[in-house]
């Protein structure tokens, strides 16, 4: 039986007496009937963004909640936690759950996964469905989703941490590192190299601001020495090995000036471009430096050895459950946490050789 078919029992229509608001109640004040209120929480795509707003408005005022949420506020606490991934394909952010699950197992909290596939508006239907079991917290990667999703955090009450990003002047609390800080020191290690023709590899820009955020870093450190990437050198595809090698066999065959060094946006597309380069008889870093991004375990392995950024991403999962931990335990805590990403210089990167 659903949640709403629960609430249309006798049982709940008996609880009208006793003072306590029930789903009908809800649906008078919002104007609405009761199976559009069920349809606000259970499938909120078939329902107006104007209607959905009057009963989650009414929800509020009538401090009503579906009936998971419900059973959790009369009991105080359900001792479940929220978090939305973007890709369970990414060991960074596999890292990051698992620090979050440890720590809060040690408070007896389930944390619940789910994965939004870089969706904005299936990470919306995914916090949707969270809130009306009643999560008591919730981590959400990054900042590009739909106002929508706030909103209905801040509706419920529910505190919640934006991971695996860090920004200064951020309206929400931050729980990460800064993206853009990040890649313009890479862009700065390379420029005290003697480079001066780049190119750019990184992952999908649109509903990613980590990414966004990169891009912004590499763009403004290249401006401060009077630099600026080709635009046919700045490609955006999936975060893969295959995508790394296609990208510098498309701008090995270039007619323009060849550039002297790739930033990567990851390990794994800097993985794609050193196998590749080995292909074309490409000396790293003779001929061309390469750097990756998040230091995973095989960045060390290669040879040559890969040039990235680590970023403790496990100690980021820790943070932001202890930082919900606080805010749950009524406690003040920082407006967000910053994890500093340290370059590790090795030895794919090299003097320019022009």
């Amino acid at each position: 039986m659903s949640d709403f078919a629960a609430a249309r029992t006798p049982t709940s229509r008996a609880r009208r007496n006793t003072g306590r608001t029930v789903l009908t109640d809800v649906a008078k004040r919002a104007g609405v009937s009761t199976a559009t209120v069920s349809r606000v929480y259970n499938e909120p795509d078939k329902v107006s963004d104007s209607v959905r707003q009057r009963v989650e408005q009414a929800a509020l005022e009538l401090n009503w909640f579906p009936n998971a949420a419900g059973r959790a506020l009369a009991s105080t606490r359900s001792h479940i936690a929220g978090i939305i991934i973007p890709t369970l394909d990414d060991q960074v952010f596999a890292s990051q759950v698992s620090g979050m699950q440890a720590a809060f197992a040690t408070r007896g909290i389930t944390l619940v996964l789910g994965c939004s596939n870089y969706d904005p508006q299936q990470a919306l239907l995914q916090v949707r469905a969270m809130l009306a079991r009643g999560v008591e917290a919730m981590a959400i990667v990054g900042e590009a989703h739909p106002e929508e999703v706030f909103d209905a955090l801040r509706l419920y009450r529910v505190p919640y941490a934006v991971t695996y990003a860090y920004r200064e002047g951020s309206p929400h609390d931050c729980i990460g590192f800064d993206n853009r800080a990040a890649f313009a020191e890479i862009t700065e290690h390379l420029i005290g190299l003697g480079h001066r023709a780049f190119a750019v590899c990184v992952q999908p820009t649109r509903d990613n601001d980590r990414v966004q955020a990169r891009v912004a870093g590499i763009r403004a450190a290249l401006e401060r020495h009077g630099l600026a990437v080709r635009p046919e050198y700045l490609l955006e595809g999936e975060s893969s090995i295959g995508f790394g090698r296609r990208s510098l066999r498309a701008i090995w065959q270039s007619t323009g000036e060849r550039p002297t060094a790739i930033i990567c946006g990851n390990d794994h597309i800097a993985l794609g471009v050193l196998r590749e380069a080995d292909d074309l008889g490409i000396d790293i870093p003779g001929e061309l430096s390469v750097t990756g991004f998040d230091d995973l375990a095989i960045a060390s392995e290669l040879r040559p050895s890969l040039t990235t950024m680590r970023v403790d991403t496990a100690e980021i999962g820790r943070l932001a459950a202890q930082h919900l931990l606080d805010a749950l335990d009524g406690a003040p805590s920082r407006r967000g946490h910053e994890v500093r990403a340290v370059l590790q210089v090795r030895a794919s990167t090299g003097p320019s050789p022009r």
